[in-house]
């Protein structure tokens, strides 16, 4: 890929993914109804926002699943986004509880940490067990980037400690909900969908699925020489949880960031057929002309939902 593209997706996706404070306009949500919990302390990660959307007629005389997403600024309402652009989960979970696509759940859309994203969201184990020459690789580029100031080192454990240890626990005991592995799940795009895989494959006692959007497979910017790939399929290798009892979905589009996961995967692909995923506890989709963006990952979000929570 040439220097100007790796340049200009780098921008791109900075731009995307730019925080917002944690006072900030409350999303308006079309159905439902959202709840903030807001500067959720935790001991492991900074503080974020933490808005809980309920679908119309939550009551505690029943229990709900959770889909537990990160990114959780971007979920709601494209009014109180940088770009206009939201998931609109509220829509189109709603959509699918009415028309009884899946089983009733909330949502716990978690916020990023801003300039503390890249080091929650990059999966801590195969990037250290990449050699010294690959950690500065990954160094180099996010330094180039514009992300990180010094020698990055990811917390991704320490961020899925905070999601286990200290949120979940939090939602089971202020919500009406199902706390076990079958009716817990996670999801995110781009660097999300990279520690939504990590979550599954490091917690599978807690997740019961993950739905991976517009997987950031490279980690960084570019894909020349770039070793990341290959630690994260070998990962994947060792720590994909046993077939039958998780689901898990990815996707990817062909343009703009997403010009550069096809190839890499379709060989994640191959690593789940060869440990006997079958269809109906793994997807993959491949949606040609689709960006990385919001309304991309809006307009398919119906798709791993239905899969997750059937």
């Amino acid at each position: 890929m040439k220097r100007g593209v790796n340049i200009l997706l780098s921008v791109i996706t900075w731009t995307l993914f730019s925080p917002l404070p944690i006072t900030a306009q409350m999303p308006e949500v079309k159905e439902g109804q959202l709840v903030r919990f807001e500067g959720f302390e935790s001991r492991y990660v900074s503080a974020r926002n933490v808005d809980v959307w309920l679908p119309v007629g939550y009551n505690d005389s029943i229990k709900y699943a959770v889909l537990y997403m990160h990114d959780g600024q971007m979920l709601y309402d494209a009014q109180t986004t940088w770009n206009g652009q939201s998931w609109d989960v509220d829509d189109v979970a709603s959509q699918l509880q009415h028309n009884g696509q899946c089983r009733p759940f909330i949502v716990v859309g978690v916020w990023n940490g801003g300039e503390d994203r890249h080091a929650d969201y990059f999966p801590q184990k195969p990037f250290e067990a990449l050699n010294q020459q690959g950690k500065d690789f990954v160094s180099t580029q996010l330094f180039d980037a514009g992300r990180i100031q010094g020698n990055f080192q990811p917390q991704s454990d320490a961020y899925l400690k905070f999601l286990v240890e200290e949120l979940k626990p939090y939602i089971d005991e202020h919500f009406s909900v199902h706390t076990g592995r079958t009716h817990t799940f996670i999801a995110g795009s781009s660097m999300g969908g990279l520690i939504s895989m990590y979550a599954l494959c490091e917690y599978p006692e807690v997740f019961g699925g993950a739905a991976c959007l517009s997987t950031h497979w490279p980690g960084v910017f570019t894909l020349d020489n770039n070793p990341v790939p290959k630690a994260f399929i070998q990962y994947l290798k060792k720590k994909l949880p046993n077939p039958g009892q998780h689901r898990i979905y990815f996707d990817c589009g062909d343009q703009t960031l997403d010009a550069m996961y096809p190839e890499i995967q379709s060989k994640v692909d191959r690593v789940l057929a060869k440990r006997g995923y079958s269809a109906s506890y793994w997807m993959t989709r491949y949606f040609p002309g689709d960006d990385h963006s919001e309304n991309a990952w809006r307009n398919r979000l119906a798709i791993p939902l239905s899969f997750l929570l059937q």
